[in-house]
């Protein structure tokens, strides 16, 4: 009887691995969705958090420490509107990139103050917003006028 045990606990283990294995298979072959910029420098890929309901917006990155080095989080709104971020509760200086429904960057508000509650945007209306890293526009060479893709982000038609 043990030894009926001893394979059924082994068995146990087997299934444990294969459903982990699968489920890690499937989650590697998930597309992740990427913003790509087409700054003067060449292309900018940007893996993004994509934030499209009234809650997860008006969270964004707020109390979040970490943000991987070259990735953001893209703001998805139903309309073109003029849109304004205030950095209340946001630890990690950032870079704002204001999109249009066409696609292309209407203006970036650079290397804002973290907790500030002063209402940030541009002039222009815009339907996404990309936050990253303070500098990383600057550092890539996007500008106004950078046409701009996404690649398997919901909530968009190409």
């Amino acid at each position: 009887m043990q030894g009926r045990a001893r394979r059924w606990a082994a068995g146990g283990w087997c299934l444990r691995a294969a459903v982990f294995l699968v489920s890690f298979a499937l989650h590697a072959c998930t597309p992740r969705p990427e913003v790509v910029i087409h700054a003067a420098t060449g292309p900018v890929r940007v893996p993004v958090e994509v934030v499209a309901t009234p809650d997860a917006r008006a969270h964004g990155l707020m109390y979040r420490r970490d943000l991987a080095p070259d990735a953001g989080m893209l703001f998805v709104f139903p309309n073109e509107t003029p849109q304004h971020f205030w950095m209340k509760n946001t630890p990690l200086p950032l870079d704002m990139v204001f999109i249009g429904r066409d696609r292309q960057v209407v203006g970036i508000v650079a290397d804002t103050r973290p907790f500030s509650t002063n209402p940030l945007g541009v002039a222009a209306p815009s339907q996404f917003v990309l936050e990253v890293h303070a500098g990383f526009c600057a550092r890539h060479g996007i500008d106004t006028g950078a046409r701009v893709d996404f690649i398997h982000v919901p909530s968009t038609s190409q």
